[in-house]
């Protein structure tokens, strides 16, 4: 009984080894707007349990707790780091692969039922040092998707592709820069045709 007592709720729930009693997929989907919407930091495990719909000790057994949850909530966001990853390589060209990511941030940060903006850079803002360990995580995550694509766009250098002159680099953090100012844009009321907009502009600075 003591160890049960000094135990967390989600350790003493995983010993248990009860079913869930909801909608596991439903409630990390609406965990996902709500951390999108506030941020990682701004967003209580209260906050988190009344819009889900559960208890704390429900939100413990099920995600373990709010940073793993919300690192859940990225992944499902994003799809997959990995597909991401192959659909950047298997692309026809950089262009392709540029264009694509492009123009998913600009529709995903207009979406009809979804919070303006990214949900990544939602989040990227933070103060204590567990958000800031959240914080590298993402920044991470962005990290590694930009390397993909300074890979494929180096292919295409070595292939021919693009001029043998151009800089993977500042190509690759071109893009991503224009990615975090949509998301910007979008939270400061910006729709969807503006954001296309840039995209189009983005891309016509590509040689």
């Amino acid at each position: 009984m003591a160890n049960d007592m000094e135990s967390s709720p989600a350790q003493v729930a995983r010993r248990t080894g009860r079913p869930l009693s909801f909608d596991r997929d439903a409630a990390l989907v609406t965990a996902m707007h709500l951390f999108w919407r506030h941020g990682y930091e701004a967003t209580s495990v209260a906050d988190l349990t009344r819009a889900m719909g559960i208890t704390p000790p429900s939100l413990y057994a099920a995600f373990g707790d709010k940073r793993r949850l919300f690192l859940e909530a990225v992944d499902r966001y994003l799809g997959g780091i990995e597909a991401i990853e192959h659909g950047i390589a298997g692309a026809a060209s950089a262009r392709d692969a540029a264009r694509d990511l492009l123009v998913a941030a600009a529709l995903g940060d207009t979406g009809d039922d979804t919070p303006p903006g990214c949900l990544l850079a939602s989040s990227l803002v933070t103060s204590s040092p567990d958000a800031e360990a959240v914080r590298e995580t993402l920044a991470a995550t962005r990290r590694r998707i930009e390397a993909a694509l300074r890979a494929r766009i180096e292919r295409d250098i070595h292939e021919g592709l693009l001029p043998s002159g151009s800089d993977a680099e500042m190509m690759a953090g071109h893009l991503f820069a224009v990615v975090q100012g949509m998301s910007t844009l979008a939270k400061d009321g910006a729709g969807r045709n503006k954001l296309l907009g840039i995209v189009d502009s983005a891309m016509a600075a590509w040689p």
